[in-house]
């Protein structure tokens, strides 16, 4: 990597676990930012999926004192469900209008409950939580926003932030876990990506770490104030890639797979191999805003 990459590949690290470490998730929508500008969609994807197992792995076991897995195994469940349902789906619905409608949606959402009061508390039962994981995961394999719902259904309850994040982590790490796999199947760990990892890893660690400390000083309405905000930005920045103002775009998406393509080519008589590359760009793009 040439030396006027790696400042920015490492403030974007930097600050991408910082708002992982101070929030439990957004790494992805922070870092692509600026990791889409100076290395390719399938790295950034890559890099993403393998931070946020570390990302979301810390915040498990910072607040493993708080785990319930019979609140987790529902959402996790949903979720591990929808993400290739999601994905599927691209095919099939139009990106325009899906992106502009969700992100006005969350715009909304996070607009109303910052000025008014919390909403809830709401009782939730499994069987609606496995719904819930279900809708997350198909969001996510649309939208790319991984555990966006899952998050605000956490919110929803009225738990403290402890209990919020002892919840949706462990539903994004499971995420993660899909991501991985489905980029390790697709090629896309490859030497560069690895020593890219190598580098930004202390950075990541020294983010992560001051964020969980600042985290450990703020009360349970700063951090629901903290989420909402994420999640405006999150339904902006859905907005504005319809106008193709961000990188994270279809046509970026397409770059994404012919560079697949082009760095693992796959024969047109292999159905196996087609369906196995639309499906880590897919997961890519969701990789992308987790």
């Amino acid at each position: 990597m040439d030396g006027h990459v790696v400042l920015p590949f490492v403030v974007a690290t930097f600050l991408g676990g910082f708002v992982s470490g101070f929030s439990g998730f957004a790494m992805g929508l922070v870092v692509s930012g600026i990791w889409l500008h100076i290395i390719t969609p399938i790295q950034t994807a890559a890099l993403i999926a393998g931070y946020g197992l570390l990302t979301q792995g810390y915040g498990i076991a910072k607040l493993r004192h708080n785990l319930s897995w019979q609140c987790i195994w529902p959402l996790t469940l949903g979720t591990a469900i929808g993400i290739p349902v999601g994905v599927t789906l691209l095919t099939y619905v139009d990106q325009v209008f899906l992106r502009f409608g969700v992100g006005v949606l969350l715009v909304i959402y996070a607009a109303y409950s910052l000025a008014r009061p919390p909403l809830g508390p709401f009782k939730i039962s499994a069987s609606t939580d496995i719904a819930i994981g279900v809708s997350n995961g198909v969001l996510g394999g649309l939208t790319g926003l991984g555990g966006v719902i899952s998050t605000i259904s956490c919110q929803l309850r009225g738990w403290s932030k402890d209990k919020q994040r002892s919840v949706f982590q462990p539903v994004l790490f499971a995420a993660f876990v899909i991501i991985s796999i489905s980029q390790l199947v697709a090629g896309s760990y490859t030497v560069e990506t690895i020593k890219l990892y190598g580098i930004g890893l202390p950075f990541m660690i020294a983010g992560i770490w001051i964020g969980f400390k600042l985290y450990g000083s703020i009360n349970d309405e700063t951090f629901r104030k903290t989420v909402l905000i994420l999640v405006l930005l999150a339904g902006v920045s859905l907005i504005v890639s319809t106008a193709g103002l961000l990188p994270i775009s279809q046509g970026h998406l397409e770059r994404c797979s012919d560079a697949c393509t082009a760095t693992h080519p796959v024969p047109t008589t292999s159905l196996h191999s087609v369906v196995i590359s639309r499906l880590a760009s897919g997961i890519a793009e969701f990789a992308l805003r987790a």
